[in-house]
């Protein structure tokens, strides 16, 4: 089994609340890691009809037989047992009973939101970091292939072609999670919508745009965006909100969580297409933002990472913010660090003044270097960036 950072908080926040919520996408290997946090602990997969029609039909009877705890796979399929876990709880006062996994974070969180308020830690696992991925034995993997493999583990561990298992996973996404929601009957348009958000991973969101392209209105683009959001496909990046008495973009940008689904939807073959493709920059900085997305997550720290922008394209990748500092970060995919890379620190120097702190330019090498307009960090050393 691959190490995964996220086992300690959630051992650690077991003490502290009778029920742990820990949700993910399909394969980011959320069961794995609760069976192996809590291995004495019986393990159901409301999946299986069998046990969810106990769990439908007698839910005290059903809650009643996991006295040592209990690990509830793909809760949300059975919503009412949220209720009886509250009752459960709230008369126990022991910690760390329940253990709820589920893929479909828009329906677990609202449940949870209604009942377990209080009662509950929530947590979020994402496929593979960088960091976990460099423990195991494939951390001398090439960019591009990293690139194109993607970080879901079953990849790694079952040494499976990532384009068929990308493909497959696609598919069973389709039938299993989106047919599920509420308007999304047409999983052709689905997919195509799919594909064009992909193009645009790393841009602007325009959701005019993407409607008018995949033949769809806005409000249903607007609606299909956020189903790919709750079940952790695609999320957003907000923008800086202090102007620096400048106009600034005020629309998020669009991101994949994982470059392998991404190189999937644009319909790259092997590794060596990336290389000299127009993606490949986006494919990059999609990489680089993913895995500062994760560093908060696998930590349970709150989510401090914006981008900014101006209305004349001045921009800045990524900012940090740490109380009053904050930390610009370029992303760049070349191996070759030109002086170029730099230019946006100097203009977000002369609007940000005293507020800007260790500038860092993450990039496709592999050298480390501190140079006097910033801090040079190899993408190998993503997590160097938050240690400045």
């Amino acid at each position: 089994m691959i190490n995964r950072i996220l086992g300690k908080e959630i051992k650690k926040l077991a003490s502290k609340f009778p029920v742990i919520s820990l949700t993910g996408p399909r394969q980011s290997g959320k069961t794995t890691l609760v069976k192996a946090v809590f291995p004495h602990y019986s393990y159901i997969s409301l999946e299986d009809m069998d046990h969810r029609e106990h769990a439908k039909e007698d839910p005290r009877g059903f809650l009643k037989s996991f006295k040592n705890g209990v690990i509830l796979d793909e809760v949300q399929r059975v919503p009412e047992l949220f209720s009886y876990i509250q009752t459960f709880v709230d008369a126990s006062k022991r910690m760390g009973q329940f253990i709820l996994t589920g893929s479909q974070n828009f329906l677990l969180l609202e449940k949870i939101g209604q009942s377990l308020a209080g009662r509950v830690a929530v947590l979020h696992l994402l496929p593979l970091s960088l960091k976990e991925l460099f423990e195991t034995p494939n951390k001398n993997i090439e960019l591009d292939t990293l690139l194109f493999t993607g970080m879901y583990p079953a990849i790694y561990d079952r040494n499976i072609a990532p384009r068929i298992w990308y493909s497959n996973y696609i598919t069973t996404y389709l039938e299993r999670d989106v047919r599920q929601i509420k308007g999304v009957s047409d999983l052709n348009a689905f997919q195509k919508f799919m594909r064009l958000c992909a193009g645009r991973s790393g841009q602007l969101l325009n959701l005019s745009s993407l409607g008018n392209e995949c033949g769809i209105t806005h409000t249903t683009a607007k609606s299909w965006l956020s189903v790919l959001q709750a079940s952790f496909i695609v999320f957003l990046l907000q923008p800086y909100y202090k102007n620096f008495n400048k106009r600034i973009t005020k629309q998020p940008k669009l991101y994949f969580y994982d470059t392998g689904m991404l190189c999937t939807l644009l319909g790259l073959q092997n590794p060596s297409q990336i290389t000299n493709n127009y993606y490949r920059g986006a494919i990059f900085e999609t990489l680089i933002v993913s895995e500062l997305v994760k560093h908060s997550y696998h930590n349970n720290k709150p989510f401090n990472g914006y981008f900014w922008r101006d209305h004349r394209g001045n921009e800045i990748d990524y900012i940090i913010e740490n109380g009053d500092t904050l930390t610009p970060v370029e992303i760049k995919s070349g191996e070759t660090i030109s002086s170029d890379f730099f230019k946006s620190f100097q203009y977000f120097h002369e609007i940000a003044g005293s507020t800007l702190k260790n500038p860092c330019l993450i990039y496709g090498g592999e050298e480390m270097q501190k140079r006097k307009q910033g801090n040079v960090v190899s993408w190998k050393n993503l997590t160097e960036v938050l240690k400045f």
